[in-house]
């Protein structure tokens, strides 16, 4: 097994207007196609939540590390059918959020809203535990982690996944699997057309990423509370599920 290593990427130290940061979110675009993440989160997210077409309140969905939106605007757009009334929260340190992407979903009828913090800040900020047999219900309906929770050391991670715990009824993660083959394939990212930022950050997030049970392993609930799934996703992710039980995620 390879082991864990967390260090920082490249692009997270370039300014939001870099030429070299705009170019690699753009390849990012392409990894997520090589990837099919679009396809694995749109699985996870609907076999998870559900059917919404018949509620007629809003799902309330908070993304972290949402970076441009664009991934996200993928998966709206295939789950449209499902989910036609979203109140959509985009959290990243930068808001990257402009007028075409979030027309595009107004137009299906989302409401998606930047909120520009630091992920560990937003963790930092006070929890307070809900109590579901007294009608009490969690800031979101659903938090989903795309590319995300491998940028943290497993004692930050911890503290990131517990106040995710506190704050929804289902959590959706989609990271890089670690494993030779998912570093095998991120040496050749070059040949998807992408940058040297981006071929760098490939390499460097497959080491970071999970395998086996490590992402439950790290989300400290008391037991029986919530359903958990952890396990490979497609050729080169690993996708991790957490459903609050006794509570419906949409």
């Amino acid at each position: 097994m390879l082991k864990r290593t967390v260090v920082p990427e490249e692009l997270d130290s370039l300014g939001p207007d870099d030429p070299s940061a705009i170019r690699s979110r753009r390849d990012l675009q392409r990894v997520h196609r090589a990837m099919a993440t679009c396809s694995v989160l749109t699985r996870e997210l609907g076999a998870l939540v559900g059917q919404r077409a018949a509620q007629a309140s809003p799902l309330r969905v908070l993304e972290l590390g949402a970076g441009d939106a664009s991934l996200m605007l993928r998966v709206a757009r295939t789950l449209n059918s499902q989910w036609p009334h979203v109140q959509l929260t985009l959290l990243d340190q930068v808001d990257l959020l402009d007028a075409k992407t979030r027309a595009a979903y107004a137009k299906l009828g989302w409401e998606a809203t930047p909120m520009t913090m630091d992920a560990l800040e937003w963790a930092s900020e006070q929890t307070v535990q809900i109590d579901l047999e007294r009608g009490e219900q969690p800031a979101w309906d659903l938090i989903v982690a795309n590319l995300f929770l491998h940028h943290f050391e497993a004692d930050n991670l911890k503290r990131l996944l517990a106040a995710i715990a506190c704050r929804c009824s289902a959590f959706v993660a989609c990271e890089p699997r670690r494993s030779r083959l998912a570093l095998a394939a991120s040496h050749c990212v070059g040949a998807l057309g992408a940058c040297r930022v981006t071929r760098a950050d490939a390499v460097t997030s497959v080491r970071a990423g999970f395998c086996d049970g490590e992402l439950s392993a790290l989300w400290a609930t008391e037991p029986g509370a919530w359903a958990l799934t952890e396990r490979r996703a497609a050729c080169f992710s690993h996708c991790f599920t957490a459903r609050r039980v006794g509570a419906a995620a949409g």
